[in-house]
């Protein structure tokens, strides 16, 4: 494909000798003036800008300037006399100017320059379209990610609506937690498709015990492996997948499924268990709820074994409003028809915020 080179100079007689050193090898436009060659900017996808400094009413640095603007990728060469030593450096100091040529310049010189500004001009053109293709790539990934999340989400909400009203909280607690710690935007991301998903088995992992009704660790554990299969076999989930993994694993190593300890642990997991555990106490399944400050109590007598100081610490830090165990009435108050109704609300909520993440 023929470039466009747009010759700029105020005397005739130069931009003519230019035109045809380049007419072979380019599809030249020449303008005698600055304004001139904006106006031919603005219509020509220009590859090359070759520009005189001594010109009236708009210098070669001031076009360089405008230029920029309009045609990024562009590669500008500032022609100049030796006595331009201020404009040069100024040109070369902002990053306007890919190349400066003085004058008198030798033909087959300033050809092989061109020619190699050209070469430029095409890389360049070259990693932005690959940049844009990976871009699109990115985006595609995530759309179908989100997708996969969604089918996922509905079908917890047609199974277990109390179960997807757990995970919509667990999620509010997951993301107000990370919001006060140092995690990024595309982890608290899968952290919170993570909280969203970690309980799609659905079994019941309770069972009687001596002190009343205990979690079956081994079922949990069991359940765990399971859920983090399933994702695994889904490239887009992997990140999240490696979440619900590691999320039962114990602080000072006593967890499963590898027996991780303390920085070994990511922190988007060790935040994910902190947020089960805690919804578990203020909205039990089989047993009295305990309030937020119970709950604080039992988070922080376990802070070093089970769960990590640092996002027990956090946690003891938020107020029972913002951490979102109020934005639930209590479910133990509701009939089982009106029970039905408030989890479903959760649930839609649930998949309306999975939504809303492909909006970022």
């Amino acid at each position: 494909m023929t470039h466009k080179l747009l010759i700029v100079d105020d005397e005739t007689a130069n931009l003519r000798l230019l035109e045809r050193l380049f007419s072979r090898d380019f599809q030249c436009l020449t303008a005698s003036s600055g304004a001139e060659a904006i106006r031919l900017l603005e219509k020509h996808d220009v590859a090359i800008l070759i520009t005189d400094q001594r010109m009236p009413a708009m210098t070669g640095l001031e076009l360089l300037k405008r230029s920029a603007t309009l045609r990024p990728h562009m590669v500008r060469i500032l022609l100049t006399g030796y006595t331009d030593v201020e404009a040069l450096v100024e040109a070369i100091n902002s990053g306007l100017v890919y190349m400066y040529i003085t004058k008198p310049w030798n033909n087959e010189d300033l050809k092989l320059r061109v020619n190699r500004a050209a070469e430029h001009y095409q890389n360049n053109k070259n990693r932005q379209a690959l940049a844009d293709a990976n871009q699109r790539l990115v985006q595609r990934l995530s759309e179908v990610k989100l997708s996969v999340v969604t089918g996922l989400g509905e079908m917890l909400k047609i199974r277990d609506q109390q179960g997807s009203a757990h995970a919509l909280r667990v999620r509010n607690y997951a993301v107000t937690i990370a919001s006060k710690l140092s995690v990024s935007t595309g982890q608290r991301d899968d952290l919170s498709m993570a909280a969203l998903l970690h309980d799609l088995g659905g079994v019941d992992i309770f069972r009687k015990g001596a002190s009343g009704m205990e979690a079956d660790m081994t079922i949990v554990q069991a359940h765990s492996e399971c859920e983090a299969r399933l994702f695994h076999s889904i490239p887009e989930l992997v990140s999240v997948a490696e979440i619900v993994s590691s999320y039962l694993e114990n602080f000072d190593g006593t967890g499963s499924p590898r027996g991780l300890k303390a920085e070994q642990i990511p922190m988007v997991c060790r935040i994910l268990r902190v947020a089960v555990e805690y919804d578990q106490m203020v909205h039990p399944k089989v047993s009295a709820p305990m309030t937020h400050d119970e709950a604080l109590g039992f988070l922080n007598l376990r802070s070093g074994k089970q769960f990590d100081p640092q996002v027990v610490e956090v946690v003891s830090r938020i107020s029972a409003e913002d951490i979102g165990q109020e934005q639930l009435p209590d479910l133990g108050e509701y009939s089982h028809s009106s029970q039905d109704s408030v989890d479903s609300a959760y649930v839609d909520a649930a998949l309306l915020e999975i939504e809303s993440l492909s909006a970022r």
